[in-house]
């Protein structure tokens, strides 16, 4: 008989002819909470580290300052007859750190300032001129940020490379500097890379799970981009087709009331599905048997028994994902009322035949009288 998708048993049974094999997952209190420690919100989980940023460190390109301070006038900067000053110091021109690494400064020489702190740099210039300035000190500034650099792209209203904050930030401040998202909070994504290494989530993610608006460092990017999160509904519900979120995550209770709900007449409320797949570690957890998948990921299917009152409660805490396939099969009575129906056609058929045919005869005979 015409159905809109495979029976009940079927999908229980397990088999499948052409497609992949999947694992059949019943929801459970246990599943559920499982399932729920792999949700998008992944940024903390792939950047566990919570510790502010490292300090501010100066890279080739970056225009640097140095000052240096003596304790008396007849030093080695500061000659005696040095008259009214505003201070025993001082500045020296502005200069980049070259292509080796350098800063140059008088009687110290050449100086190694890439990849090193401002304290780093002042003690060795002290220790180079110790012997012949009186009691120097040194301060050593960045005027131009040229390296320590973090990029901001995609659908925010300044795209940008900002300048590193030495107080640190986290992902929403820099968003923030960038002008913040253009699109709805719910449509939008955010992805952060930092030395090959990427994570992604809803943006809402960040603004609720305060977990994953973590520190941003010096090189990192961050990658704003609008992608609705949709699923998609079949077989016995009110409606078909594609549904927006509409909201940064909804549950499977909420995504079978923008469905319709279960058809009363049709649907069988034990067979109700929810098609994705998981990384292949969460399928081990859920007691999956992935020795006969390959690829990192396992197709799952997930089965609510709303026949068990408790199940609208497990349906509110089991989060749907961007792209899934809700399912509800129809109850075994709707292959049999379609083929009484068949039945009834097909009588209804024959006897219009023999009620036309009646018609004909009794037209036949009245002509010729």
């Amino acid at each position: 008989m015409p159905m809109s998708g495979p029976e009940d048993h079927v999908i229980k049974s397990e088999h499948t002819v052409n497609g992949p094999e999947y694992g059949l997952v019943k929801l459970t209190p246990q599943v559920v909470d499982i399932v729920r420690e792999y949700g998008p919100g992944a940024i903390a989980g792939s950047f566990p580290d919570n510790r502010p940023p490292p300090s501010i460190k100066f890279g080739i390109g970056d225009v640097v300052a140095v000052s240096i301070f003596e304790a008396a006038a007849g030093g080695l900067f500061i000659p005696a007859e040095a008259g009214v000053r505003p201070g025993n110091f001082v500045s020296l021109p502005n200069q980049n750190v070259d292509s080796a690494g350098f800063i140059t400064v008088p009687y110290a020489g050449a100086i190694k300032a890439d990849g090193r702190t401002p304290s780093e740099i002042q003690q060795d210039i002290v220790k180079a001129i110790g012997n012949r300035a009186i009691e120097p000190q040194v301060v050593v500034s960045l005027i131009t940020q040229n390296t320590s650099l973090i990029s901001v792209l995609g659908e925010v209203n300044a795209p940008t490379r900002l300048t590193a904050n030495a107080a640190g930030e986290r992902v929403l401040d820099v968003i923030s500097r960038a002008g913040g998202p253009k699109g709805q909070g719910w449509e939008t994504w955010v992805t952060l890379e930092r030395k090959g290494k990427r994570a992604t989530v809803p943006f809402g993610a960040l603004v609720y799970q305060p977990s994953n608006n973590v520190w941003v460092h010096p090189g990192d990017t961050i990658y704003v981009y609008r992608e609705p999160q949709i699923f998609l509904a079949f077989g016995a519900s009110g409606a078909q087709g594609q549904f927006p979120f509409d909201m940064w995550k909804i549950n499977m209770a909420q995504a079978m009331a923008k469905a319709g709900g279960l058809l009363d007449a049709q649907a069988e409320p034990s067979g109700v599905y929810v098609y994705r797949r998981e990384p292949r570690e969460l399928a081990e957890r859920l007691g999956v048997d992935c020795s006969k998948y390959v690829g990192p990921t396992v197709p799952i299917v997930y089965n609510a028994d709303f026949r068990d009152p408790a199940a609208y409660f497990l349906a509110t805490k089991f989060d749907m994902r961007d792209k899934d396939v809700l399912f509800a099969a129809n109850a075994a009575t709707v292959d049999t009322a379609k083929f009484l129906q068949f039945v009834r056609v097909v009588i209804a058929t024959a006897n219009d035949t023999i009620v036309t045919a009646n018609n004909a005869q009794i037209l036949k005979i009245t002509s010729r009288q």
